[in-house]
């Protein structure tokens, strides 16, 4: 559990570097961040290289005690690259070329931008190998960002044309796959297939999502060859890769599977102002704990199980719609809540504010005339809290999860793509459950669909879109093995092609042991209704009506044209059984299905948790975070130590206790 920095020394006279460097040792730091920006110094003209000024500034961090992550600097090519090749620049659907002056221009699939990242990474990595103050690297920036993922250049209509001939037989069979009878779509040959440009109306969905996982993998294969390449050179380094909130442009399982583990950059404020709804005072000073939280599990299942947060908001920001400043102590409260989520590190963005470029408006740990910033004083005391902490922590301990939620890409683009309703989104879905079981206290891992799900007891499943029948037997052999599945609205609707399936739920039909007979959207102002359990519960957004075939109805509609059809049904298989969730449901009914299904498992919950205060579990050791501007009280067992802070938790901070999740209660005074 380490804090780390983001530092450009490119940024500051070199007689400044001395003391900027001994200042993040006294703070605590542990990983200095670099270089990721850097390419026109590495390289000022073609062929010739200045790497002197990142050796003496890594130097520099080494005497003082601490390491170095340096990064490969292709997501800024120099201006002379773009100049000298053109080709590597992206285009938009609509035939835009997006030129110089930002960043992140290239296009993944350009040959010539490929052997030109390839060329500065192999002189960078050869340039540090061996160094001891190097512990790793980080590949490239935030791929995809700003939009970046998918290109429609000429170089992508080629690449995407062998990624089919891979993929399908012949032309026949990709036309018959993709139906492309409708509307006269049909190919004499792959030389046909271009990217989907701009069109008059929507593009084929089938072509479409095969375009996105195209792109997807092209990121990947991009990222791979630079792993590639610094683990040929120095395979004691680490490789990671930063990725953001909530993105689902590349699939972050497929690039972890080259890292050694995932990172992501964690803007609480700024990411809560992007979120579904309107974002609460408390939330525009803390973030939402449960959209964080999300963000943490995604990532540290991604790779192995370790993930690092190697941007962490320092202060106020310069891209959300308002940039609020954090509450006194969310700053540490953040690192706290990542490291009791399983991250190694937290590294702040940035150590001191610029003066110059894009970013004049972004806080750093320090002010841009050095002075220390609100953010310095929260990082050197996260670092020293954290510090003491680690020395209690058991190591052979995890989180301890027994609940398990499937996350899929693919689901999120077939959604994306035809989502049926304005209102729907893939995203907003998963926290809707993700937040009520961490409601109840329990941990929580996010994983892909293919994860293997034996050691956990419940398994919850929202809108497995493009469920197949292999993930439909390995959750019948997990509800018959004895575990609870509970799977949700437009699950089984689509195959892999994006085309409808017969009847729905598809391949989970015989799982769930019900169909869906219609479905209908709800605006924002509409307030359909269940009954569950002899109660009245509202719904939102999406709503299905089910024939249960073999299933038990647990709850049935009270309004509209549903009325009087199963809502929610549970189906015993073998020593478990499957729940459907036939409703998008509003809080109240997500704490009292997800409740039940907790109680059905056997997995030890505490009472409804306040909003905005959470609870995680890590090494035998429970945090308890408190996001509200309240102060909370929390009662624990006689026999449990406070590590960090004890019962009264003020506002925005955090305290630590040996008690298990199950025994800490909660309440706001």
């Amino acid at each position: 559990m380490n804090i780390g920095v983001c530092y450009f020394p490119e940024h500051w006279p070199r007689e400044q570097w001395e003391d900027q460097v001994a200042q993040m040792a006294e703070a605590g730091i542990e990983y200095v961040r670099m270089g990721e920006f850097a390419w026109s110094r590495y390289e000022p003209e073609p062929g010739e290289y200045d790497l002197e000024w990142l050796a003496d500034a890594v130097d520099l961090i080494g005497e003082h005690g601490m390491e170095a992550v340096l990064c490969t600097p292709t997501a800024t090519p120099p201006k002379w690259l773009s100049d000298e090749h053109p080709s590597i620049l992206r285009e938009t659907a609509d035939g835009t070329t997006e030129g110089f002056g930002s960043r992140r221009q290239y296009c993944f699939n350009s040959p010539v931008y490929r052997r030109e990242s390839a060329r500065i990474v192999e002189r960078m990595a050869e340039r540090f190998a061996g160094h001891d103050a190097v512990a790793g690297w980080q590949t490239d920036n935030e791929y995809g960002c700003h939009g970046t993922t998918r290109c429609y250049c000429d170089d992508c209509a080629t690449a995407f044309r062998e990624w089919l001939r891979e993929r399908y037989d012949d032309v026949d069979d990709l036309n018959e796959s993709w139906g492309n009878a409708f509307w006269s779509q049909e190919y004499t040959g792959f030389h046909e297939v271009d990217p989907p440009r701009s069109t008059p109306a929507g593009h084929h969905p089938a072509r479409l999502l095969d375009y996105y996982r195209f792109c997807s993998d092209s990121v990947v294969e991009f990222n791979r060859e630079q792993v590639d390449i610094l683990r040929a050179v120095d395979d004691d380094w680490f490789v990671t890769h930063n990725e953001m909130n909530l993105f689902g442009a590349i699939d972050a399982y497929d690039l972890g599977d080259d890292l050694d583990f995932m990172s992501w950059d964690s803007y609480p404020t700024g990411h809560v102002q992007h979120a579904p709804g309107e974002a609460t005072p408390d939330e525009l000073r803390a973030g939402d704990p449960d959209l964080v939280g999300f963000n943490h599990s995604v990532f540290q299942g991604s790779a192995d199980g370790d993930f690092w947060v190697m941007e962490q908001q320092p202060g106020g920001v310069n891209w959300p719609p308002q940039p609020t400043q954090p509450g006194e102590g969310a700053m540490a409260l953040w690192a706290h809540h990542a490291a009791a989520n399983g991250a190694e590190t937290v590294s702040y963005f940035r150590w001191q504010r610029c003066d110059m470029g894009q970013e004049q408006y972004h806080a750093g740990l320090r002010q841009q005339d050095g002075s220390p910033d609100r953010g310095y004083t929260d990082a050197a005391r996260a670092a020293e809290e954290l510090s003491g902490l680690a020395a209690e922590l058991d190591p052979e301990r995890g989180n301890d999860a027994r609940v398990a939620l499937l996350h899929d890409y693919e689901n999120l683009w077939g959604l994306d793509i035809e989502p049926a309703s304005v209102d729907f989104d893939y995203w907003d879905h998963l926290l809707t459950y993700y937040a009520a079981l961490r409601r109840h206290g329990v941990e929580v891992d996010v994983l892909p669909t293919d994860a293997d799900l034996r050691s956990y007891d419940a398994v919850v499943g929202p809108t497995l879109y493009l469920a197949d029948e292999d993930l439909a037997d390995r959750l019948d052999a997990f509800a018959r093995d004895g575990g609870e599945v509970l799977v949700t609205v437009r699950s089984g609707v689509k195959n892999e092609h994006n085309r409808l399936r017969p009847t729905l739920p598809g391949p989970l039909g015989d799982v769930v042991g019900a169909s869906v007979e219609q479905y209908e959207g709800y605006r924002g102002d509409a307030d359909p209704e269940i009954e569950y359990r002899g109660e009245t519960y509202a719904f939102r957004t999406w709503g299905e009506w089910l024939d249960a075939d073999d299933a038990e109805t647990v709850a049935t509609h009270e309004t509209g044209p549903a009325a009087g059809t199963a809502a929610i049904t549970r189906n015993e298989r073998g020593e478990g059984g499957v729940t459907y969730l036939g409703v998008w449901p509003a809080e109240p009914l997500a704490n009292a299905v997800v409740g039940d299904f907790l109680d059905d498992a056997g997995v030890p919950t505490t009472e409804p948790l306040p909003d905005g205060v959470r609870l995680a579990r890590r090494g035998g050791l429970t945090w308890v975070a408190n996001f509200t501007s309240d102060v909370v009280r929390v009662d624990t067992p006689r026999d449990a130590t406070w590590h960090l802070g004890d019962g009264d938790i003020e506002k925005f901070d955090v305290a630590v206790t040996d008690a298990p999740l199950a025994d800490v209660s909660v309440d706001v005074e």
